[in-house]
């Protein structure tokens, strides 16, 4: 099965750490266009299945192989995670053609899926990432077709050739079902962005495709023998289990991850942030509180020698000092320094508000107006209430 991921927010309080190249458990075996190719360890297993459930094939085209009838079986494997390489190579090069960054594909134990930072900004383009894939396991599929014609009959070309052509074929068509996360799915996330203009709403309506689609896996092995008079055995329920839960679970994230962004563009930083006092960096955290205080400040912001904003004192940190100790303690103990990624535009709302949160996580922020000047302090703590409030 095809997956093709883009990488999302998560909510204020958890912000996502960028992924590592090389996830734990895979192995990269190249590039393409640049790109990292992946494999799990899960795919071992899934080479291995393949060889022995081949094998019985291979000895009635070509008796006599002994264990080599094995070898034939992981050759096919390794041909047919070829083909779903060129597919998520599709999406990738696609991807990257719009302008995505592409951190890595993965070959695992149900196909593959490609990571892409951030999704297309078209109903158009994200039409276009998706369908390349589907499209490319078809045209593989039709390619071989004429070789499976070719190749002596009862022979192992024709038995790969007609595998390759099938399994891709078979592919190609199960991933335009539209419902998420499959490539269909996407497709028609596309068709009804284009049609509502909403992005969320196409998403909701190919998550609860998946979730049908899955309904429908799941119920198959139990309609096989109304439908087709053929009896469902262990491995049926077993393999529709697993597909369905794949289906379910990836259409349910997409979901949430609708409701979620949905409420995004309300979150605005010049509506959260607190008032600030600007103090010298050498002035006791008591008196720096005394006069937060008196001017209804909720932050306090760290001057250095040439009045240069240069900290912003942590809430926690004065929390944290007994009383007794901050008038001995200068303000600037319980401040951190304004790294870059600190400093935010003061009109910054929505998912670029997260992502640039995500992106160097803090307690707290500085915000500046167009001009240059100081307008206020943004806290991620309330920036997590307003976004489980639902602002």
């Amino acid at each position: 099965m095809d997956d093709q991921r883009t990488a999302e927010p998560g909510g204020p309080t958890g912000p996502r750490p960028d992924a590592p190249r090389r996830p734990p458990g895979t192995l990269r075996i190249g590039q393409i266009g640049g790109v990292d190719v992946l494999v799990r360890s899960s795919w071992l297993l899934v080479a291995a299945i393949i060889s022995v459930m081949l094998a019985p094939a291979v000895e009635q085209v070509e008796p006599g192989l002994g264990a080599g009838k094995y070898v034939a079986g992981l050759a096919f494997a390794v041909l047919l995670y070829l083909s779903v390489l060129l597919h998520e190579a599709s999406h990738a090069l696609m991807a990257q053609h719009y302008g995505l960054p592409v951190r890595s594909i993965t070959l695992h134990f149900l196909g593959g899926v490609t990571e892409i930072d951030g999704e297309p900004d078209t109903p158009g383009r994200e039409f276009g990432v998706s369908v390349v894939g589907p499209l490319t396991s078809l045209a593989v599929g039709v390619a071989a077709i004429p070789l499976a014609v070719l190749a002596p009959d009862s022979s192992l070309l024709d038995l790969a050739a007609k595998g390759l052509a099938g399994a891709n074929l078979v592919v190609g068509v199960l991933n335009l079902v539209p419902g998420l996360p499959l490539d269909g799915g996407r497709v028609l996330r596309a068709v009804v962005w284009k049609i509502t203009g909403s992005p969320h709403q196409g998403t909701v309506v190919a998550g609860w495709g998946g979730r049908v689609a899955a309904l429908l896996v799941l119920a198959y092995p139990f309609t096989r023998q109304f439908l087709l008079g053929v009896p469902a055995d262990l491995t049926d329920y077993v393999f529709a289990f697993v597909i369905a839960s794949f289906l379910w679970t990836g259409a349910s994230a997409s979901i949430m991850s609708a409701r979620v962004r949905r409420r995004l563009p309300s979150l605005q930083a010049r509506t959260l942030a607190r008032r600030t006092l600007m103090v010298p960096d050498d002035l006791p955290l008591a008196e720096a509180v005394r006069r937060a205080q008196d001017e209804q400040a909720g932050s306090i912001v760290v001057l250095d020698a040439q009045g240069i904003p240069s900290a912003i004192v942590n809430e926690a940190a004065v929390l944290a000092t007994p009383e007794e100790r901050r008038p001995w303690l200068p303000v600037s103990a319980v401040a951190r320094s304004l790294e870059p990624g600190l400093t935010f535009p003061a009109d910054i709302a929505g998912e670029p508000l997260i992502l640039a949160m995500q992106k160097v996580p803090a307690s707290e922020y500085l915000l500046l107006d167009g001009d240059g000047s100081i307008f206020g302090v943004l806290v991620t703590d309330d920036v997590d209430k307003a976004f489980a409030a639902g602002i």
